[in-house]
């Protein structure tokens, strides 16, 4: 089976739901993830904290160097994610849209490189 990433983003500056609304998501995600384990597709999944506590590290000339903040100067980030195991991508798309309907928000959907043959 082949691997796909499923990942879930989100734009800063939009409201977020009330305390309610996000025990009900936390609730729909995680029936999401049992399904994935019944089902036999799942991999691995993680929120992340906002993108304001990231830090890049990139090496320039050998010399190691750190920022503060995002890669991406961008309001849409990544908030979370779910690698999967499907038969083809018709099948990773189906179960994006249950992701997306439990998380109530956009999942993109990119398929992992093939492995190297040894």
């Amino acid at each position: 089976m082949k691997q796909y990433l499923l990942s879930v983003h989100s734009v800063e500056g939009e409201p977020t739901p009330a305390a309610d609304g996000m025990e009900q998501m936390f609730r729909d995600v995680e029936a999401f993830n049992e399904r994935l384990r019944a089902v036999g597709a799942w991999v691995f999944a993680g929120g992340l904290h906002p993108a304001t506590t990231a830090t890049v590290v990139r090496t320039r000339g050998g010399e190691v160097l750190t920022t503060d903040g995002p890669f991406a100067e961008t309001k849409e980030q990544l908030g979370g994610f779910w690698v999967i195991k499907a038969a083809d991508l018709d099948e990773a798309l189906k179960l994006a849209a249950e992701g997306s309907r439990a998380c109530a928000g956009p999942v993109e959907v990119r398929p992992f490189q093939d492995e190297a043959e040894d």
